[in-house]
């Protein structure tokens, strides 16, 4: 039976990923009005078809009704809006 002990890399079941709170402080401190005009940007991509502007869209609006989102959407959603705010 193979060991399946994690690692130091490796997340434990459920243990979030230690950089999701920072791409929590990342993202609340972009003004409200800004990310709702993120969350346009990603609505009218994702009429398009475009996974990233699906999946960052739902989870900006579950971000912004305050509900639960994993550290994995999360990390995306903030790596994604950093890159657009580096564009401009």
């Amino acid at each position: 039976m193979p060991d399946t002990k994690p690692t130091r890399g490796t997340l434990a079941e459920r243990e979030p990923h230690p950089m999701a709170e920072e791409a929590l402080c990342y993202l609340s401190r972009i003004p409200y009005d800004k990310l709702l005009q993120y969350q346009g940007v990603f609505a009218s991509c994702a009429i398009e078809g475009n996974r990233v502007g699906e999946v960052c869209g739902e989870t900006l609006g579950r971000l912004l009704d305050k509900e639960p989102v994993s550290d994995r959407y999360l990390l995306g959603l903030a790596w994604m809006i950093r890159d657009m705010e580096d564009g401009e």
